[in-house]
């Protein structure tokens, strides 16, 4: 049996060429992502509709807003799920318990009825997931040195388990929705969750030593300090949410800041450490992907918001005397990335050092995501259900795109930009700049307006091709500022 770090199975097995064990992670974060996009799906249409089509009647401009919020506190809390994993438990045993704690938000969406179940499933779920999106991407990261070329492939693969559960969540949380009602979708979420944990329960062990290790683990002496400050946060938020100061309608506004700050004052604590030369360079190399990332997650989350949007009022969806479920769009973007992510995967792994580097990368993932914003013009005024649904297809597919130039390579990037005391944390800046970004595509969808969308569109676009094009324009420096990290 062989203990090099993950590399191999105990049989000398593989995972399509890759290390074994990142079949565990894979098939986790599949279901995972299966729980997650299954309830994003419908979760809008759930707050916008009406009582007496099954909703709750909340104000389009407003759901849009919450839901936009809630992605970005998902990737906000990865800084808790990675503080947590890097000084008091580690990214294995974090993960577990995210985990966990994501399925008992499903339960409560789907038991729970009305505003309260909304409530305390979304808190839930935005805890969890933020733990589980920082560690399973570091555990990922402990199966590879930093030299070895398979990395970036690896990342591929393992987005391409993301986005198949990303695919067959809208699909069948749809067909329920339709058909049963809005909690049957939610309870369908919350089996796929469970079907993961007990996945990963049974291949925990497997994962290499490096995963269970707490990389800077905070002293005995200063835990009840952090519980109590914990406790006043949480107490601080309570009251702010009863006595009006936090609100659904400026929700997006709040998580922008406090992502803002968080991500302004996790980058000063971590230059502000005893770094080696190297490690400082390399977290200053990361301050312009931050910047790109955050402006690309501004449009492409906006597929739970605008897109949705559009999907219901907008789009065609007859298909020959049918009509297709509106969260049947969100799955569009997944099996392009299910067909494509191989393609990518295997180019990356055909061009080895010949390869882009990772700022060219997020530059054009960046413009081209601005240039799939601008595809919408030509549609624009075209009335109620006047977009061809090819239309959109076409649309997403540049969507896709943008996001494989750009997301498995910031999370692979991530982690060899990390210093050594930083690693999961390092994670969770990546995730803040999706929670930026994903917050603020809340705050935009608010100001979307069907009946005149060619100001939207044309703006968020050009904004992003101007970001690629600078990013671009500084990538050489960039790279050197990386000292050795491509």
């Amino acid at each position: 049996m062989t203990t090099d770090t993950g590399r191999r199975g105990p049989s000398g097995r593989t995972f399509f060429g890759q290390p074994f064990e990142l079949s565990t992670l894979f098939g986790v974060e599949l279901w995972e992502r299966f729980s997650f996009y299954g309830m994003q799906g419908i979760l809008l249409i759930y707050l916008y509709y009406s009582a007496a089509q099954g909703g709750l009647g909340v104000p389009q401009s407003v759901a849009a807003g919450v839901v936009g919020a809630y992605g970005g506190s998902v990737y906000l809390a990865t800084i808790l799920g990675a503080w947590v994993a890097d000084r008091l438990l580690g990214a294995e045993r974090t993960l577990f318990i995210s985990a966990t704690v994501v399925m008992l938000g499903h339960v409560s969406l789907a038991l729970i009825p009305g505003v309260a179940g909304v409530g305390v499933g979304l808190v839930l779920i935005a805890l969890g997931s933020g733990g589980l999106k920082a560690t399973a991407t570091t555990i990922v990261g402990t199966l590879y040195s930093r030299e070895d070329p398979r990395r970036d492939a690896g990342f591929s693969l393992y987005y391409l388990g993301v986005n198949l559960g990303a695919f067959f969540g809208p699909l069948l949380t749809g067909l329920l929705q339709t058909s049963l009602g809005f909690h049957f979708g939610f309870g369908l979420a919350a089996v796929g969750m469970a079907a993961g944990l007990v996945q990963y329960v049974i291949r925990r062990k497997r994962l290499p030593e490096r995963a269970q290790d707490v990389p800077n683990p905070l002293p005995a002496g200063r835990l009840p300090i952090v519980g109590a400050i914990a406790a006043v946060v949480v107490i601080a938020v309570v009251v702010a949410v009863l006595v009006g100061a936090i609100t659904p309608a400026n929700l997006p506004t709040v998580v922008i800041v406090v992502t803002l700050i968080a991500a302004v004052g996790y980058f000063a604590v971590i230059l502000a450490s005893p770094l080696e030369a190297h490690e400082r360079s390399r977290v200053v190399a990361f301050i312009p992907l931050f910047l790109a990332s955050t402006v690309f997650w501004s449009l492409y989350q906006q597929q739970f918001t605008v897109v949705t949007i559009y999907t219901d009022q907008r789009l065609d969806r007859s298909l020959f005397g049918w009509e297709m479920p509106v969260s049947w769009s969100q799955s569009i973007n997944p099996i392009m990335i299910i067909l494509l992510s191989g393609v990518f995967a295997a180019l990356w792994t055909r061009l080895g050092d010949r390869q882009p580097s990772t700022p060219v990368k997020f530059a054009l993932g960046t413009a081209i995501m601005g240039l799939a914003f601008l595809l919408f013009l030509p549609f624009a005024g075209t009335g109620r259900n006047g977009t061809p649904l090819l239309a959109l297809v076409a649309i997403l597919l540049v969507f896709t795109l943008a996001e494989l130039l750009l997301s498995p390579v910031g999370q692979s990037v991530t982690t060899k930009l990390a210093p050594e005391r930083f690693q999961t944390q390092m994670v969770a800046l990546f995730f803040l700049s999706v929670a930026l970004g994903t917050s603020a595509s809340g705050l935009l969808a608010t100001f979307y307006d069907p009946e005149n969308e060619v100001p939207y569109f044309l703006v968020l676009g050009l904004v992003a091709v101007v970001a690629g094009a600078v990013l671009l324009a500084i990538a050489r420096p960039v790279v050197r500022l990386m000292r050795g990290v491509r």
